[in-house]
């Protein structure tokens, strides 16, 4: 099965892969992510490949009100 979904939002400053990773494994621990290899410090979103539908959705919800 292949990553064919995806969900961008803001993230902005340093270590952005480490702090969703961590924050994955806490808040919703059976969707399985893709991350990209890196994301330039400047940037200011990042984008996550999710496997289904559903997992963009429980994704979406968990995200409501989070801060990074």
């Amino acid at each position: 099965m292949t990553f064919r979904y995806s969900h961008t939002f803001p993230m902005s400053g340093p270590n952005k892969l480490p702090r969703f990773k961590q924050w994955a494994v806490e808040n919703i621990p059976g969707v399985a992510v893709s991350l990209p290899p890196q994301v330039p410090v400047k940037s200011e979103a990042l984008t996550v490949r999710l496997k289904s539908i559903d997992d963009r959705d429980t994704l979406i919800g968990k995200l409501e009100g989070v801060s990074f």
